[in-house]
């Protein structure tokens, strides 16, 4: 086990396998930034799905057993399902994804179930299509994201997080309908808290709904009850409704920050390694991984780094910490 100066063990690695999405979220890729002459990733600075696997193989040795894929969209990287193949083949990995749902064909589901991936997460901010469509800001209608959500489903890619932002003055009516709809379909509905990563996405404090005031509009409808979590770190407060019909999860970044329990590391498309979402500056592996380095020199680069993490951001979220340039949300998967 790998701790960093607050005990917190590696346990989890979060990989960003595109800068792209197809999507332009306004809390994460607003369309004013990421317009088209933003300047993407070329394929050359993209790490290589060789040069993946080798480096998730050599951090099992410090510890990590769940791999999320992420992007951008992950599902944009061509031959996606060869990577999950390929790392599907590492013992006692636990090997999930997140997507917008755009591109879940039957086919892809399929594919990626083959593959070896276990289950998948997917984002949907409301049911509305307005209110959606200005959300994603590319007209993509909510009943595409349901069709992509039956599709993993059908193909065992279960259970399923539905992940939804939450923003004051955007999708707040969204809330009792999103938990109406997803209730006793064995799905889990999570609500997050409109974040503060990156410096392109506006945020705005007053935009937050504070997870207990989520938890007071859902219960003036739905009873609900909290119950304990699956483990101890996990991200996702739990709460189930109370006639059993099915659970819902709160991720509380900004009210309720739980930078005591994370044991996330994240590595970028391009090959830099950061020990926090709001991190502002990662560490280059990428020359490591393409260079003559021998992977005794990798390990003990990566166990370094993490054994000297000493990130709190939300937990000391202030005037002064939003003043410090943060890494954009597309760029390391949030």
């Amino acid at each position: 086990m790998t701790l960093d100066t607050f005990s917190r063990p590696l346990k989890d690695l979060r990989i960003s396998v595109t800068d792209r999405c197809n999507f332009r979220c306004v809390y994460c890729m607003p369309k004013e930034v990421f317009g088209s002459d933003y300047n993407y990733l070329a394929r050359s600075e993209m790490l290589s799905y060789e040069e993946i696997v080798r480096f998730v193989r050599l951090l099992v040795n410090l510890g990590i057993t769940k791999v999320r894929i992420t992007g951008g969209e992950p599902l944009l990287r061509k031959d996606i399902d060869h990577l999950i193949k390929m790392l599907a083949l590492i013992p006692d990995l636990d090997l999930t994804l997140t997507t917008n749902g755009a591109l879940l064909t039957e086919d892809k589901c399929l594919a990626l179930k083959t593959a070896g991936l276990q289950r998948i997460t997917i984002s949907l901010d409301s049911l509305n299509n307005d209110t959606f469509s200005s959300l994603n800001d590319v007209d993509f209608s909510v009943d595409e994201v349901i069709n992509g959500i039956d599709n993993a489903a059908s193909a065992g890619l279960t259970p399923i997080k539905i992940n939804m932002v939450v923003m004051r003055s955007v999708n707040l009516e969204s809330i009792v309908p999103m938990a109406k709809y997803f209730r006793d379909s064995g799905h889990i509905l999570r609500f997050i808290e409109y974040m503060d990563v990156g410096d392109s996405n506006g945020w705005k404090l007053d935009e937050v709904v504070p997870s207990s005031e989520i938890v007071e509009i859902i219960g003036s409808q739905l009873p609900i009850e909290p119950i304990a979590p699956n483990y101890l770190g996990e991200v996702a407060s739990r709460w189930q409704y109370t006639d059993g019909s099915g659970e819902i999860g709160l991720i509380s970044s900004v009210s309720q920050p739980f930078c005591g329990d994370c044991s996330r590391l994240r590595l970028s498309a391009r090959g830099e390694l950061f020990t926090c979402l709001f991190a502002s500056s990662g560490y280059d592996v990428r020359a490591l991984l393409r260079g003559d380095t021998p992977d005794e020199k990798i390990v003990d680069t990566v166990a370094s780094l993490w054994r000297n993490r000493d990130d709190r951001y939300s937990e000391l979220r202030s005037e002064q910490t939003q003043q410090i340039s943060r890494v954009e949300m597309s760029y390391i998967g949030g």
